[in-house]
């Protein structure tokens, strides 16, 4: 389908230097900036700089706005939108954005909500985990936390609480919420991980749709799928709600063909490409 994108990109073996980040921050408006130069950690800027330059590329591609008039903000919980919304290419156009260890990444949609989370599943150093998980017990049902600790090894353990994790993620991001929403309100269920459909205060969603991709160094990805009628603070910014139900089926059973990957020069290339035609 028209309007839908899938980028992944792996940062692990990019090391810029002092100037070479800086001089790819200059890329950015100003006012994105200090979102990158906030964080003390480099790592945590370059996963930061390079979701930036993720988002701007993309929107450039999708709707073909020029780079100089591209706008984009956030609303009070989080959510990125764009602000240029008159006469957009796809009315509902969103986007979602997510990095974890070594990946960074971005899902758009023309018609659904989308919501999108990456997770290293890399076990904690000094034998942690199990303290580390204790602290997300009250996010979780008890039919969740059961699958959790009764996954089998510490390994299985982890790997375990960061599905179902990514699952709460990607459907808050999709409607906009926040982690205030109340993750102990959704119970995800799943035939091996597939078939995957969620119920919020024991009611199923027959409108939505979750799926996970194994990435390489575990990590995994996960896609959320929806309506636009349940975006929550979101709704105002999205042009056409009322879909007929065979428009809205099409689109939110579209099979997931996966992400395209890209290395950062990849995405420079992109950039320097679109942002001079």
């Amino acid at each position: 389908m028209e309007g839908v994108r899938r980028w992944l990109v792996n940062i692990s073996t990019w090391h810029p230097s002092e100037h070479q980040f800086q001089s790819l921050l200059s890329l950015l408006p100003p006012q994105q900036r200090p979102e990158v130069t906030k964080f003390v950690k480099l790592e945590d800027r370059k996963r930061a700089l390079v979701s930036r330059l993720l988002q701007y590329c993309l929107i450039n591609d999708v709707m073909g706005i020029p780079f100089d008039e591209i706008c984009i903000l956030r609303t009070t919980e989080g959510k990125p939108y764009l602000k240029n919304r008159e006469n957009l290419l796809y009315a509902n156009f969103n986007f979602s954005v997510s990095h974890h260890g070594d990946f960074v990444g971005v899902a758009c949609e023309p018609i659904c909500l989308v919501g999108f989370d990456i997770v290293s599943t890399t076990k904690l150093e000094n034998g942690k985990t199990l303290q580390f998980l204790e602290n997300f017990v009250p996010y979780f049902t008890t039919f969740e936390w059961d699958n959790i600790v009764h996954a089998g090894s510490i390994d299985k353990v982890l790997t375990e609480f960061y599905r179902y994790w990514s699952l709460k993620e990607s459907y808050v991001k999709a409607i906009g919420a926040g982690l205030g929403f109340g993750l102990n309100r959704l119970e995800f269920h799943h035939d091996n991980w597939a078939d995957i459909y969620v119920c919020i205060d024991g009611t199923k969603l027959e409108n939505w749709r979750f799926w996970f991709f194994y990435l390489e160094n575990k990590h995994l990805a996960c896609v959320a799928k929806g309506h636009p009628k349940e975006a929550v603070n979101y709704q105002v910014l999205l042009t056409t709600v009322g879909f007929d139900e065979e428009g809205y089926q099409n689109a939110v059973e579209l099979p997931e063909r996966g992400f395209i990957s890209l290395t950062v020069d990849q995405l420079l290339m992109r950039w320097y490409q679109l942002n001079h035609v």
